[in-house]
């Protein structure tokens, strides 16, 4: 039995799961007292079929408030539609949150700036080590190799999934913009009828969609004579959801600011 699950009851943390019905969700709160935690907040949409269900220690609800009172940290992975009211709360809680929520609008974005003013924040867009690691990867390939390489990203995942790109493709697209030190002005996603040559200097996004596949993610580089993939696959969800809980023991110790995936496993310190 590992040391965590030896932990006394009253030496876990309290946490509130935002998204406690779906898929990541219910893992996070399976997992939860595996880092430390127990899952004394649960939060739905307001209609969810799930209302009522036990969640960990917890019941759950619609209701906010009584879904934070109490919680320590959040951890969220719902909706993208009222982020920015749930954003608010967890401000006026003073509660460090780990957003793993995706499709978040620009308004949005801002107010998790906003709230990291006041509260440890980390919003990622996958929480895996791996997917991390790759990340770090790319920047320096891109770096490495000049626009003669054409960059293209190919992302897949289950039937299920409602925004496309996903998080984690823009998030890879992002590492090698920045080893290029260019814009997003250089995406495009997907093609269609007579597009003509490829742009030099292109950086192109395709998502797949089908089945039960948890994310699967290639970044290729060709060129004229070779052609460097970079390629994660998950095969499960564990791996977010572990990821989401060390972020949010990560939280629990730091004051105010925005952080990353980085910062919570220790890439790129010397």
């Amino acid at each position: 039995m590992s040391k965590e699950k030896k932990m006394n009851k009253n030496e876990l943390l309290n946490l509130c799961v935002v998204g406690a019905a779906g898929r990541m969700g219910r893992l996070v709160a399976a997992l939860a007292p595996e880092y430390g935690f127990r899952v004394t907040g649960a939060l739905e949409f307001k209609g969810s079929p799930a209302l009522g269900e036990k969640c960990g220690e917890a019941v759950i609800t619609s209701d906010i408030d009584r879904a934070l009172s109490g919680a320590r940290v959040a951890v969220e992975f719902a909706l993208p539609e009222g982020i920015t009211e749930r954003i608010a709360k967890y401000r006026e809680y003073g509660i460090p949150c780990v957003i793993g929520t995706t499709g978040v609008s620009a308004e949005g974005e801002q107010a998790l700036k906003k709230a990291a003013e006041t509260i440890p924040v980390i919003h990622a867009a996958n929480f895996s080590l791996g997917v991390n690691l790759l990340a770090g990867l790319l920047k320096e390939a891109a770096a490495a190799l000049d626009d003669s390489y054409d960059v293209e990203i190919v992302e897949m995942h289950h039937r299920h999934k409602k925004d496309a790109p996903s998080g984690t493709a823009l998030m890879l697209a992002a590492s090698v913009e920045e080893g290029r030190s260019v814009g997003k002005d250089r995406e495009l996603y997907g093609r269609f009828g007579l597009t003509g040559e490829r742009p030099r200097g292109e950086i192109a996004i395709h998502a797949l969609r089908g089945g039960d596949v948890a994310g699967d993610h290639t970044v290729i580089f060709a060129a004229e004579g070779e052609r460097v993939e970079f390629t994660h696959k998950a095969s499960g969800r564990s791996n977010f959801a572990k990821g989401a809980l060390k972020a949010a023991a990560f939280l629990t110790s730091r004051k105010a600011g925005m952080y990353t995936m980085k910062d919570v496993i220790g890439i790129g310190k010397k």
